[in-house]
């Protein structure tokens, strides 16, 4: 069963999310706002999905911001409660993923 798209970002929309600490603290360090993060989280697709974690599935967001950067977020998802946990925030590396920045690169 795959992550509702439509109830994760009416979550978001109402403001029912929750920033980890650790992804604060990159946000700082990568130079990246807490809005450029939600618009990925609301404009952005799943290129990924990780149904299997726990305490909540958890999905990698794929978006750009200031339309070029490209960024992923990942975040849990609470169907229940209808709450997000934002657990943490990268721009993708190349070396790990394909020029799209979104197929990730076949280890070797």
């Amino acid at each position: 069963m795959s992550i509702n798209l439509g109830k994760f970002r009416k979550a978001i929309s109402k403001g029912r999310f929750e920033w980890r600490q650790h992804t604060l603290e990159r946000l700082v360090q990568r130079q990246i706002s807490q809005e450029q993060v939600i618009a990925v989280l609301r404009r952005g697709f799943i290129i990924e999905e990780y149904l299997a974690d726990k305490p909540y599935p958890s999905a990698l967001f794929y978006g750009r911001i200031l339309n070029k950067v490209p960024l992923h977020v990942v975040a849990a998802f609470d169907e229940r409660n209808q709450w997000v946990y934002i657990v943490t925030v990268y721009t993708p590396d190349l070396k790990y993923f394909e020029s799209d920045y979104k197929t990730r690169r076949m280890k070797k």
